[in-house]
């Protein structure tokens, strides 16, 4: 096991505790001991990284896209030769098992690498003047520092994506990573700085999400927000961010449906499902979680997703063949069983699980329900665990109206043998992302994001960096 190490800031280039020495701890959700501590910053250190980024970003935006696309493709080979040693940090601080947190890792990777193309792709354009000799130019600039604030489910992947976009595009960041999962996150930005990126480009804090929100977002030298977490913190910050004019992305939470026509593969579309609803324990915002089902296939469904719910095995993702490990805290724990409480005390079937495992450390059974009343809680509250709700239809339209009942939006799953369904669906679901016959979602090259109240800008593709740039009119006539 990898030595958990006490998290330090990074602040104007040095790796520093902060000025008043205080730590928090950090625990491992699995045995729930003590593993080390993280650098809790106040005001002082905040000041100092807004005063860093300033310069920072001063430098940056010099340095021409091509020498970024370089630097940001060394950051990420050596992430790629870091991950054996990265990866069972974030198991022990986040919970997911070993493969997964190695997984993570690598894929941050490939996130980097797409930033470091588009860098240099940014182009502006030469727009057709009305008048000879006059030349009218749409020129791409970076919107300037940048204040980022993610989430512990995927402590890499929440940061780079947001780290990537902002570096590409010449802008500064200061990354508000998750005190909950701190190492991981101070070791891809290590992996930046190794890399030769300049002191001042990148400024990592931990403390109070709300006091370091409510200091960062409001101050002049931020003017770019970016958030990934819950939908009510998200509206608490973009109104924030909006009361001062600054640009916001905000990618929260959801409530997916997975719908399964009788027409699909069914047995694949229940084992296809299985895997993504527990994968790191259903603790992730593009999670399946309302299964609808057709009638006449709800029966083979249940029977093939049970069994693979059951085969689900629940441990501390260091031990090998783990594949699903504990909750990230304690929170989460009394927050699924009260979910489950009320399904079941209005009718809802309990299928599986639905249990806290042992009492050391935060694990809890992948859980099945069926024929839960939309009046319950878990068909309305994002369950963000090892929590599947299985319900049926009977026809396109009525799934279609399930699907669109909540104001999430974020990401969709569908299952059909049918082109005419999979085009109907496609184009009637009220979602930022779809996946069809597939789990397509997530990857570096296509757009993520949500509508409604799951947020809105993406965080990935080509249309990542949009958010990131501002547009600059320019016209020339001839002297």
């Amino acid at each position: 096991m990898a030595n958990y190490p006490n998290v330090q800031l990074h602040i104007d280039g040095e790796w520093r505790d902060s000025r008043s020495g205080r730590k928090l701890e950090v625990l491992n959700p699995a045995s729930e001991e003590i593993i080390g501590t993280v650098a809790h910053a106040e005001k002082v250190d905040l000041d100092e990284a807004l005063a860093a980024a300033e310069r920072g970003f001063a430098t940056w935006r010099k340095v021409a896209a091509f020498e970024r696309s370089k630097i940001m493709r060394k950051a990420a080979d050596l992430l790629r030769s870091r991950a054996d040693a990265i990866a069972p940090l974030m198991t022990q601080e986040q919970g997911k098992p070993l493969p997964e947190a190695k997984m993570e890792v690598l894929a941050g990777a490939d996130v980097i690498d797409w930033f470091a193309e588009e860098t240099r792709r940014a182009y502006g354009r030469v727009i057709p003047a009305r008048a000879e000799g006059v030349y009218q130019l749409s020129l791409r600039e970076p919107v300037g520092p940048v204040a980022a604030f993610t989430p512990w489910n995927f402590p890499i992947n929440q940061v780079v994506r947001k780290l990537s976009a902002a570096l590409s595009t010449g802008c500064s960041i200061i990354v508000k990573a998750p005190e909950e999962t701190p190492a991981s996150p101070a070791e891809l930005i290590r992996c930046f700085v190794d890399a030769g990126v300049p002191k001042g480009v990148i400024g990592l804090v931990y403390g109070v999400p709300s006091e370091i929100s409510s200091y960062l977002i409001p101050h002049p030298v931020i003017r770019k927000v970016t958030f990934t977490g819950s939908t009510p913190v998200g509206k608490m910050l973009a109104a924030m961010a909006g009361q001062h004019m600054k640009r916001a992305t905000m990618e929260l939470g959801g409530h997916a449906p997975a719908i399964v026509f009788d027409d699909a593969d069914v047995t694949k579309a229940a084992k296809t499902l299985a895997a993504a609803k527990f994968r790191n324990a259903g603790q992730v915002c593009v999670s399946p979680t309302r299964f609808l089902i057709q009638e006449r296939s709800f029966d083979q469904f249940m029977e093939t997703f049970v069994t693979a719910a059951k085969a689900v095995k629940v441990g501390d993702g260091m031990v090998e063949g783990t594949t699903m490990g504990p909750l990230a805290n304690d929170r989460r724990i009394p927050a699924i069983e009260a979910l489950v409480q009320d399904a079941q005390q209005r009718g809802a079937k309990l299928h599986t699980g639905g249990k806290r495992i042992g009492n050391k450390g935060y694990f809890y059974e992948p859980t099945v329900m069926s024929d839960l009343p939309l009046d319950s809680r878990a068909m309305n509250e994002e369950p963000f665990g090892p929590l599947a709700l299985v319900n049926r239809f009977s026809d396109l339209d009525e799934v279609v109206t399930e699907s669109n009942r909540l104001p999430f939006g974020l990401a969709a799953y569908a299952f059909t043998g049918s082109a005419t369904t999979a085009q109907a669906v496609g184009a009637r679901v009220e979602t930022g992302m779809m996946t069809i016959n597939h789990l397509g979602l997530a990857l570096p090259e296509v757009p993520f994001g949500g509508v409604k109240d799951s947020g809105y800008g993406s965080e990935g593709g080509s249309e990542a960096i949009e958010a990131y740039l501002v547009t600059k009119f320019v016209t020339q006539a001839g002297l």
